[in-house]
Order: structure tokens, then C-alpha cells, then sequence
């Protein structure tokens, strides 16, 4: 989703970070069963939770946008290790005390399978101690087939529009979206197209277990819940 990298921020101006990294921070607080200060932020995007979460913590980024969000993310925190992974199967060779995976990006996952050997592949980064904390996409019966979406951004220099008509197809959402984009030297429009699965909370729950780790599940969240699971220490 390169071509579109450089308008996530404008899209998402809502969003606030500063408050959502509050949340985080004390949930780690309450948490946690080490006092190691290292965290890594899984499906980073731009980076802009962590901007708020080095207040806080040693932080470090990945993400599998190489060439878009993780490049603007690079910029905005250039003193912040940030890595290149697929969250299903990456390996940086070493554990962290905390890690997170904010705004619904597990859903990217697509598949049960793959989403098993995601948080399978994020409880063997997961110090003991450590604690783990995953924003959900919506369940089966929550995505709304049918249903249209739309964001603007209006903007001296820029206007934006991004259309959405969301499908179900099998357990996967599919979020084609539509973005026309005008600026001083002309008016462009692609389409992107993205895929997320939709997991019961059994489901993660068990995928939880299944990796040796803890899990509860706090239905309110930052909106769509979160899942908070700990490493048992040995």
C-alpha cells in the first residue's frame, strides 16, 4: 500500500495517539512481571504510537511496508530501530518485555492458520515476564457487507477522497478502497484493495493458549477491544 503511505496520517487525523498510549502504558504497569524497558511495536505503520510509547519505553518498529509507512516512519523517529517483517513469520533473534500490535493490523493475518502462527511467532519474541497487547479487527456478524465507508481530507493544497463498499467474502473483509486525490498539479485516483479475517474472540483465545501464554480479553479497549496475554516466567 505504498502509493497510499503518504496520506495515512491525513486519513487518520483523528486518532488520538497520545491517548492511546496512555491506555497501553497502564496496562503494561498493572502487567508486567519484569522490569526489562524494551518494546517492539508489530505492524508499526508510521510510527505514530511510537512517538508517544518512547516517552515511556526503549522502542523499536516493524513493519512489511518497506517502501512506504516504514520510510515515513523512519523519518519521524530516525533514533528508533525500526525492521522489516512479516508479522506471521519474522525473526529478529531476540525477546522483548513488552510488544504490541495496534489499530486492527492482526487482522491483516487473513487466515486462522496464519493467524495462529502470528501470535504463536509474537509469544517467542515475548520475554518471560513480558506482556502482549493486540487490538482485534471485528468479529464474524460486526463487518458489514453492503455497508459504505468514506473519509475526506480537505486540505489548502490537497483534497482527498477515500470510498469503500465492504464485502465478506468466506471469513475475510475485503475493504476496496477507492481514493481520488487533488493537489496543484492535477487530480489522480487508484484503488487498493485490502484484505482482513474475521476471528471470533474464541478463536484468538485459543490461538492465545495454544503459544504457552496468558490471555484475557478487555471488551472495551481502544474501541474495538484488546487483548492483553502475559509470558508465564519460568
Amino acid at each position: 500500500f505504498t502509493k497510499s503511505a503518504a496520506f495515512y496520517d491525513l486519513i487518520y487525523a483523528f486518532k488520538d495517539y497520545a491517548a492511546e498510549a496512555s491506555v497501553i502504558h497502564e496496562i503494561i504497569h498493572t502487567r508486567r512481571r519484569r522490569v526489562g524497558n524494551a518494546l517492539l511495536d508489530v505492524a508499526c505503520g508510521t510510527g505514530k504510537h511510537l512517538v508517544q510509547l518512547k516517552n515511556y519505553y526503549l522502542v523499536e518498529g516493524i513493519d512489511l511496508d518497506e517502501g512506504g509507512v516504514l520510510n515515513i516512519a523512519r523519518r519521524r523517529l530516525p533514533d528508533v530501530p525500526f525492521h522489516v517483517g512479516d508479522m506471521v513469520d519474522f525473526d529478529l533473534g531476540r525477546q522483548f518485555d513488552m510488544i504490541t500490535c495496534m489499530f486492527s493490523s492482526i487482522g491483516y493475518t487473513r487466515t486462522l492458520p496464519r493467524l495462529r502462527r502470528t501470535i504463536a511467532n509474537l509469544g517467542r519474541h515475548l520475554a518471560p515476564g513480558g506482556v502482549m497487547i493486540i487490538e482485534p479487527w471485528l468479529a464474524p456478524g460486526e463487518f458489514i457487507p453492503g455497508k459504505v465507508t468514506a473519509r475526506f481530507v480537505d486540505e489548502p493544497d490537497l483534497k482527498l477522497a477515500r470510498m469503500c463498499v465492504g464485502e465478506v467474502e468466506g471469513t475475510v473483509s475485503v475493504l476496496d478502497f477507492h481514493y481520488m486525490i487533488a493537489t496543484p498539479v492535477g487530480v489522480e485516483s487508484f484503488n487498493e484493495r485490502h484484505e482482513l479475517g474475521l476471528f471470533t474472540p474464541q478463536q484468538y483465545h485459543d490461538a492465545f493458549l495454544d503459544a504457552g501464554l496468558q490471555v484475557e480479553y478487555d471488551s472495551k479497549g481502544l474501541g474495538r477491544g484488546l487483548f492483553i496475554a502475559t509470558q508465564p516466567q519460568r
